[in-house]
């Protein structure tokens, strides 16, 4: 496997609503927000200076008639789409898009776990440079969280697609288990067992701010609702939990 295999690259908001969308995270988040050069289809990328950290695109017309909200979808940098969307469903997971190529730009497909949580896995058509950032980094993707039925099983799925590895682990209590994990340097995420009445498996992710305080002040002023927070996490930040104004599900992660 590459160094690239198995990490995080790339955050797709499809929306009902760009043009909103489009205002809201620019002011939430600090964004910035062009269209995409070239592209075949209206895509709005946003941007921390002049690097892209995510794209947002119109809503699939299929997904709106199955009755799915807006959602933020992560991309996961592999070494071959195809094989690996192959490997996907061979470990009980499913292919809701066949690889298909995005013209100059990569390869991708759609993929569930064997817990229907969604991702996507990615590969560019030409290599992009690694940029890293520092961890906290306002306007870059902070954590990523899985809500499982299974978070065991759902990690063995992960390990084996992309090599991914656990790091510590916490007790919630009630809420059982909270696993860390990483992809191969420090740890990028957590995951673990959804309470009942949440309905469905899904990816968080969690969105750096500067001052978290005026950033949740922005949060809602724009129409986004709190869904859970704000909260202290170990290490001194703060998260909060929430649904933009068209209900994607979204997260902020600060310090005060």
């Amino acid at each position: 496997m590459s160094a690239s295999h198995g990490r995080f690259v790339w955050y797709e908001l499809m929306t009902t609503d760009t043009s909103a969308a489009k205002d809201y995270y620019t002011k939430v988040v600090g964004w910035g927000a062009q269209p995409a050069p070239n592209a075949s289809m209206p895509y709005t990328l946003f941007s921390v200076g002049d690097t892209p950290v995510g794209g947002m695109m119109d809503q699939p017309e299929d997904a709106k008639k199955m009755g799915a909200p807006p959602s933020w979808l992560g991309y996961v940098a592999v070494d071959d789409v195809d094989a690996t969307t192959d490997h996907a469903r061979r470990l009980g997971g499913a292919v809701y898009v066949e690889p298909r190529d995005i013209p100059n730009v990569g390869r991708f497909s759609v993929i569930a776990d064997p817990q229907q949580a969604v991702i996507g896995l990615f590969k560019w058509s030409i290599p992009m440079p690694d940029a890293p950032a520092a961890p906290e980094t306002p306007g870059r993707i902070g954590w990523h969280e899985l809500a499982s039925t299974d978070w065991e099983k759902g990690y063995a799925f992960y390990n084996a697609l992309f090599g991914w590895q656990k790091a510590d682990a916490m007790d919630m209590g009630a809420m059982g288990t909270y696993q860390i994990f990483s992809t191969g340097g420090p740890p990028v995420g957590g995951m673990f067992n959804k309470p009942p009445v949440v309905p469905v498996t899904f990816w968080l992710y969690y969105f750096n701010v500067g001052d978290f305080d005026a950033a949740v002040e922005r949060l809602k002023a724009g129409g986004g609702k709190v869904v859970n927070g704000p909260m202290e996490v170990p290490g001194g930040s703060w998260i909060v939990q929430a649904k933009d104004p068209q209900g994607a599900m979204f997260a902020l992660v600060g310090r005060r």
